[in-house]
Parts: C-alpha cells; structure tokens; sequence
C-alpha cells in the first residue's frame, strides 16, 4: 500500500532542517507506547489530536481579555491560539526549524485556560489550596482529561512545550525556570506574547478603553503606528536575533530565541502599558467581579454537591472516575467550562440572583453593554 511509506519520508525531509531543530523521529516517546502511524509523523498526530479534542472546540466560547463579548470581532481564546499558531509557524519556518512541533505546541498551548480569562484563572487559585496555573491545566487537560479519561497521549516534546509556554508577569524574555528544552517550544513561548499585546490592544481600542494616541511613543516609535506594523516588527526583529538556530551560521553551540535590545525594550514597555491601562482596568468591571461570584458560587456548590456534576453534560467520565480529591474534581469541571455555561449554571443553581439572569438574558438577546462590562 502506498500511504505505509509516508512517515518515513516526512521523517527523512526532517533531515534537512536546522540542526538545532526538533525531529520527530528522535522523540523521547509517549507517555504510553503506540504504534506509529504510517502517514503522519509523532508531531503531526499530536497536532490533530488537539485540533479534534473537545477542550479545542471549548476555546470559542471562553474569553481573552473582554468577558463574553458579543462583537463579533473580539478575540477569544481560539482565536488567539490560531493567531499564536500562525505567528509561531512563520517564525520556526523562517529559521528552519520543525513546523509540526511548533504548531502543535501553539495550538495546545491554552487548553487549560478556564471561563472569564484571567478573572477566572485567579479566582480558582485563590479557590484552590494547591494553587491553580492554565499552564499545568493544560497539560492536565492533554495527559487525563480528554477521551474520557485516557488523554491525547501526545508526545514529551510537545507536552514539555505546552507546560512551559507561559510565566508570570515580567518581561518577556525573563524566566523563573529553565527556558523551553525546544526551540520550537520557545517560539511558541514568544509568539503568545506577541500575538496577545497587539490584539489586546485592538481589542481596547474596539472597547474604547484606549485611543491610538494613549499607545507610549516607544511603542509606535520602535514596534510601529499599526497591529499589522508591530507584528511584522516582533517577528522580523526574532528571526533575525535568533538567526543562530537556523544554523547557516556557526559560533553559538546552543543557540535561543529572541528579540533584539531594543525591540525587547519596546515589547516590555507595551506589555507594562496593557497591564496598567487594560488588564487591570478590565478586572476591575463589574462584569468581572459577577465573573468571580459565579466561578466562587460553582466552586462552592460541587465541592457541597459533587455528585451534581454528573447532571450538568457535556461532562467527561475523567471528572469523576479518577481517584482524586473532590477539590481537584471540581476544578477540573469549572476549569473546563465556557463563559455562558459557567454564568448558565450559576443562574440555575442560584436563581433568586436575578443580576445572573439578567447578564444571561441580555447576552443571549444582543445587549451591547456587554462588551465593556457595564
């Protein structure tokens, strides 16, 4: 049969990327052994299992910065994920390194996320004695949760890459750990900030939280006047400070990803900008803090009821077949949940909060004071 010698192929044009770049067919493995598929390589399957898992579809529904928003040009976390995947792709392209790693990485990277952004991951942290990080979900999300159960059983490349994407707020390339053992995962790393900082910013311009002229000059100055400017800026300004991976060059054994002074001075002082001006400002909303009654209300209510969690689908039997703690339990199914099934379920379990239905009446009948959370 023809297709029985793809893989080999696809493993054999591996050969003639970077020699920094991550090939397939020396991955550390899975965390349970398979046999291999005859067409796809290790990176491209774990690709399309994500792509095809439910915790993808969810990404839809669940906010990026802008709580349930109705316009329908706002990003949410599937958009923004394709947008990583996109900027991630040309950036590993560019230095030729391994595209199916580094999509697949992009593209697992924010599974874990839960309801209402980061209102929602905070909230669940305070919740949660252990503590709670979307990074860590993530990769529980991939290794238990999906296919009732049994996980997508991707490989540790990718696995490695999805746990280490993202860090606390600091500078972009400052790290609390080890980087990425990838390049491709560092890519990745690199491409989710920027691809948040240009379309948050978008995003509060749509909202009227920002004009172009609150932007600090260093900012249009070095990075660009425009979205489509600053993105080119960022990866142009990568590819060509990270030129070392691509290995047409020689003098650097373990070459790294990133930006040059400069442009790394500017993407910092844009970050800080969006903290201040954005993040914050957007938590502090009413929307926001009803986004935290509803996560608090759920948390209370499954950890006092957690064989209610059966009764509310679309559920995995991982939530309750697992021999774990009913805490972790419960995180894993609010984690788990949209937006609007997080605020449906609260108003179902809470109907004397008449402020719960009334924000799921009027998002669902078109009330545009939704969008800024008025």
């Amino acid at each position: 049969m023809i297709h029985k010698g793809i893989r080999d192929k696809l493993e054999a044009k591996e050969e003639g990327l970077s020699p920094f770049a991550t090939r397939s067919r020396l991955s550390a493995g899975r965390l349970r052994p398979e046999e291999p598929c005859p067409m796809r390589t290790a990176f491209q399957q774990d690709r399309d299992r994500i792509i095809h898992c439910k915790a993808f579809r969810r990404l839809k529904h669940k906010t990026q910065v802008f709580i349930a928003p109705l316009g329908d040009h706002f990003v949410t976390r599937l958009t923004h994920t394709l947008e990583v995947a996109q900027i991630a792709r040309s950036i590993a392209r560019a230095l030729n390194l391994n595209e199916d790693i580094t999509e697949a990485v992009a593209l697992g990277h924010d599974l874990g996320h839960p309801p209402f952004g980061h209102v929602g991951e905070e909230t669940l942290n305070t919740l949660y004695r252990p503590g709670f990080d979307h990074s860590n979900q993530s990769l529980r999300v991939v290794d238990f949760l999906e296919r009732d159960g049994q996980g997508l059983n991707l490989t540790r490349e990718v696995r490695e890459g999805i746990l280490h994407h993202s860090k606390e707020r600091m500078g972009i390339l400052e790290e609390t750990n080890s980087p990425s053992g990838t390049l491709e995962g560092q890519i990745c790393k690199l491409a989710d900030a920027v691809a948040y900082i240009n379309h948050d910013t978008t995003d509060a311009l749509r909202a009227n939280l920002l004009t172009e002229a609150d932007l600090p000059p260093v900012v249009t100055g070095v990075l660009g006047k425009s979205s489509s400017e600053r993105i080119n800026t960022l990866i142009t300004d990568i590819v060509d400070s990270s030129w070392a991976a691509s290995g047409s060059i020689s003098g650097e054994e373990k070459p790294q990803i990133r930006l040059s002074p400069p442009v790394l001075e500017a993407a910092n002082c844009f970050r800080d900008f969006l903290f201040e001006r954005v993040y914050k400002l957007s938590s502090t909303q009413p929307i926001a803090e009803e986004a935290r009654e509803v996560v608090r209300l759920l948390y209370d209510y499954y950890l006092q009821y957690p064989d209610k969690i059966l009764l509310n689908p679309p559920i995995e039997q991982a939530y309750i077949q697992r021999n774990e703690p009913v805490e972790r339990r419960v995180l894993d199914y609010i984690a788990g949940m949209t937006d609007l099934f997080a605020f449906r379920l609260a108003a179902e379990i809470t109907p004397s909060k008449c402020h719960l239905q009334n924000r799921l009446s009027d998002h669902l009948h078109g009330d545009p004071l939704w969008i800024n959370g008025k």
